[in-house]
């Protein structure tokens, strides 16, 4: 019971139901979108499944898109162009390295991403910046 009763709602982004909208069908087209695993990857152990490179051999099947072979990146899989980019929960990400970064920031708008270079000094006074300026922090230590 005292897990429930300490857990804070993390802070939401000021949305119009348009953006909304359009977050929801990001998610719907992503989940329906299918793997495009590099052509050939099981024959060759370096090649990885997931990075995907462009077909160019002349005599590719996968080129020339039959049916038997996996689908192609094209531009009809891709997400509506308002919501491209935005984190998940609906914030423009901004990446942040020191505390003077934190200037300017929205926090209607904008989340907090902290570097990785940055150290745990360093990080410590930035996430306690931001939490004074109401600011979401997506990776906090």
């Amino acid at each position: 019971m005292d897990d429930e009763e300490d857990y804070e709602v993390k802070k939401k982004p000021d949305l119009d139901n348009e953006t909304e909208e359009l977050l929801k069908k990001r998610e719907k087209i992503k989940s329906q979108r299918p793997d495009f695993p590099r052509q050939e990857w099981f024959r060759r152990s370096k090649i990885d499944r997931d990075t995907w490179r462009k077909p160019r051999g002349i005599h590719s099947q996968a080129r020339q898109n039959k049916k038997y072979r996996p689908n192609n990146v094209n531009i009809g899989y891709r997400s509506p162009k308002e919501v491209r980019g935005l984190h998940p929960s609906g914030f423009e990400e901004v990446l942040v390295h020191n505390l003077d970064d934190l200037d300017d920031l929205d926090p209607d708008k904008q989340a907090v991403r902290v570097a990785h270079s940055v150290g745990m000094r360093k990080r410590i006074k930035i996430e306690e910046k931001a939490e004074e300026m109401d600011l979401r922090i997506l990776n906090p230590s």
